[in-house]
């Protein structure tokens, strides 16, 4: 259960910190938002990643916990990657 929850909230932390940045606004949005939600997103992206620290580091203590921290985190991250680019080149064809 703590791998589902670790792997979903980097899911979630991934996808906020793709949104709080211009360039991935631009390509979802077709502009830039406000500074203000840039900056939301962004402190919501690093906030779910450090939730997601304590979440599996609870259950499997600070060794195991990091390195599963790891995995997660790098599959998560690919996940959001690959999305972002299905999207862009999808985008490009219509």
């Amino acid at each position: 259960m703590a791998h589902a929850a670790t792997f979903v909230v980097c899911l979630v932390a991934f996808a906020a910190l793709a949104l709080g940045t211009e360039r991935q606004q631009d390509e979802l949005f077709g502009q830039p938002l406000a500074p203000r939600a840039t900056w939301l997103w962004r402190l919501l992206g690093w906030g779910a990643l450090v939730v997601a620290l304590a979440i599996i580091v609870q259950a499997q203590g600070w060794s195991m916990g990091l390195v599963s921290y790891s995995g997660h985190t790098s599959l998560a991250a690919g996940i959001v990657l690959g999305a972002l680019i299905v999207h862009s080149r999808t985008r490009g064809r219509r």
